[in-house]
């Protein structure tokens, strides 16, 4: 009887050890074998779309307080990393540095703007952000590279759905660039390292040309419409460019329009002089 009631104390606390396990995976998106659970992962990370922006303070690379609220008016695109990441993260940001040059080509250089934050708050430091962005070759005034405290950033990677946990070789962490529109709701979210330029450009084409702005100039809203569909990917050279192949379809077919009824207009002409019998 002695031997079972001390061996309770100890029962209780594996039973407690096991349940903060279980909730630690389910935070982070661990699976129960100790893999990641990309599936969880995407899960949660899509549950984000819909949510407003949290309204939180950063520190920019060179020591600035930065607010999220700061960059409303523009769509935000939002990249996580972490500065000791040898691999998938250097190679994400200068994947990324193309697709944002391409994009800027195709919906205007100041239409949307971009930060990459990192999350390893004990090592990414405004410094360390301001190195990593130049490893990367990263040099664009509306691209800032913001840290934060443990406390911030816990706060913005449950809002945005961003999942991500410390492992021996470093952390594992979902690969996902968050698109914010211009009222700080979280629009969509773009997927892997090495992403299709279209999966970036065309929810920005859907936020800027679909301004709701647009609806109070009839010229600028038939501006932002032609772009919005003349603005199309081209597969072969991978960038964007804007195609007047509607406008000749467009021409052609006003011009037959208009044969046409020249055409009607002289057989109606015609037919009057023959009845008058001229």
């Amino acid at each position: 009887m002695i031997t079972a009631i001390t061996r309770l104390p100890r029962l209780a606390l594996y039973v407690v050890i096991i349940l903060i396990t279980t909730a630690f995976q389910h935070v982070y998106g661990q699976a129960q074998d100790g893999t990641y659970s990309k599936d969880e992962a995407l899960e949660i990370s899509q549950h984000a779309i819909g949510r407003k922006l949290a309204r939180l303070e950063f520190t920019d690379s060179f020591g600035r307080p930065v607010k999220l609220a700061d960059y409303g008016g523009r769509p935000l695109l939002v990249s996580l990393i972490f500065t000791s990441c040898d691999h998938v993260c250097p190679a994400l940001t200068k994947h990324l540095k193309t697709a944002v040059d391409a994009a800027r080509d195709a919906v205007g250089q100041n239409s949307f703007r971009m930060v990459t934050i990192g999350f390893d708050t004990a090592n990414d430091t405004p410094e360390r952000m301001r190195y990593f962005a130049r490893q990367q070759g990263v040099n664009d005034p509306e691209w800032t590279f913001l840290s934060a405290s443990a406390e911030t950033m816990a706060e913005l990677a449950d809002n945005i759905g961003f999942i991500y946990f410390p492992t021996p070789r470093g952390f594992d962490h979902i690969t996902q660039l968050t698109i914010v529109d211009r009222e700080g709701v979280i629009y969509r979210q773009v997927y892997g390292a090495m992403f299709e330029l279209p999966w970036l450009v065309e929810p920005l084409k859907n936020l800027i040309f679909n301004r709701p702005q647009s609806s109070h100039s009839l010229f600028s809203g038939m501006v932002d419409k032609v772009r919005l569909f003349c603005t199309v990917y081209d597969p072969s050279t991978g960038r964007y460019r804007f195609d007047y192949s509607l406008f000749v379809q467009l021409a052609i077919g006003a011009l037959a329009i208009l044969s046409v009824l020249a055409y009607l207009l002289v057989e109606i002409r015609r037919a009057r002089h023959k009845k008058n019998g001229i």
